[in-house]
């Protein structure tokens, strides 16, 4: 018993009841590779306690052996990049609004205009799976026809990130060797909702069909938000960095409308990009050597439009994904043009052109800037 317990080794107080605590855990505790039994162990009952107010699990330093006990991403930023065969902008992608409630015939028609206006991929949202009015399956075989068509008009790779959450593993399954039969190169799981085990299984099946994962975090504001309880944003991606994700959402570095300021949002895009990340004592985060895990393609998304760009990636970076809903489908003269404006606002900031400039010589990014000026979102 003694050989397993966990050790407390640093105990800072910074109010009275309030401290920083750092807990070593011996590596016996542990099943390798079983994250579900790991975060049992260090993230289970103790939230519960009487005992404690508040308490929030801000970070994990993973040993050597726990890092490879788990596979990581397959493909990870650039294995995506050379689907793509895009070496340096930010991929694009779209979920089509409204979110649910589109027949087939028109959710694979906004696939095809934001394919055709320069956009990447076209993505399901986190709670489009397998209703009646858009069955999977036809969604799959169609969008996919559709897709294809799209990429013989512009000469461009086009994907689809197509959300096979499911009730069980083996549904799961079976819809994933849908997507790989009809040519799809991705799958989507929204992994809080779905489970460590879930995520974890889809890895496995991903890795025999040759699919890329694209993770959605949607639930996780309900336990990552307060910064008093709760686990943290950053252990969240560094959970799924170990599991094997290829992209992960982790927010627009504070300018657009979800949570996550600039300081939170790059240190965690650090953390799944980086071999090794540093430590951030702003944040309460750990060094963090990943052995030769491959990186995640971190996705920034919530309330973007064409003028946020230049924010987004003067923090950012350019090695990322941008995901536009509204800022597309809210364009004035559709989701077509919406496309072609969030386009035209990417390919300036690459040739170091301001959007205003740009917008001189580009109609749909001009009606875009007239439409939503210079705000951004609360």
């Amino acid at each position: 018993v003694q050989k397993v317990a966990a050790k407390v080794f640093e105990a800072k107080k910074i109010a009275p009841k309030n401290y920083w605590v750092k807990i070593a855990y011996p590596e016996e505790h542990f099943e390798p590779g079983n994250m579900s039994q790991i975060l049992a162990s260090v993230a289970g009952n103790v939230f519960g306690m009487k005992a404690v107010d508040s308490l929030r699990l801000q970070d994990i330093q993973w040993t050597k052996k726990m890092v490879k006990s788990f596979p990581g991403p397959q493909f990870g930023i650039n294995g995506v990049r050379k689907i793509f065969k895009e070496k340096k902008r930010p991929l694009m992608l779209s979920v089509p609004k409204p979110k649910v409630g589109m027949t087939t015939a028109e959710h694979k028609n906004i696939g095809w205009q934001i394919w055709t206006g320069g956009l990447d991929l076209l993505k399901d949202d986190e709670n489009l799976t397998n209703q009646w009015f858009n069955p999977f399956y036809k969604r799959v075989a169609e969008t996919l026809a559709i897709r294809d068509k799209a990429e013989k008009v512009t000469g461009d790779v086009k994907s689809y990130l197509i959300n096979v959450t499911a009730p069980t593993v083996q549904e799961m399954e079976k819809s994933a060797k849908f997507v790989a039969k009809h040519g799809g190169e991705y799958v989507m799981i929204d992994i809080c909702t779905g489970g460590w085990m879930a995520v974890s299984s889809l890895r496995e099946i991903c890795q025999d069909l040759g699919l890329a994962m694209h993770a959605h975090r949607a639930f996780h504001g309900s336990f990552t938000r307060i910064p008093a309880h709760g686990f943290s944003m950053l252990n969240l991606a560094k959970t799924v960095r170990l599991l094997g994700v290829d992209n992960l959402h982790i927010g627009t570095a504070g300018v657009g409308k979800l949570v996550g300021g600039a300081v939170e949002v790059k240190n965690i895009q650090d953390q799944i990009t980086a071999e090794t990340a540093k430590a951030n004592s702003a944040e309460h985060s750990l060094e963090q050597n990943w052995y030769g895990t491959k990186p995640v393609f971190p996705v920034s998304s919530g309330g973007l439009h064409p003028i946020i760009v230049e924010d987004v990636l003067d923090r950012m970076g350019t090695n990322i994904m941008l995901q536009i809903g509204g800022g597309i489908h809210g364009h004035p003269k559709g989701s077509y043009a919406g496309a072609k404006a969030m386009r035209e606002a990417v390919e300036a900031y690459m040739d170091g052109v301001h959007v205003d400039d740009a917008a001189k010589t580009s109609k749909e990014l001009r009606q875009a800037l007239e439409y939503w000026g210079h705000t951004r979102p609360r």
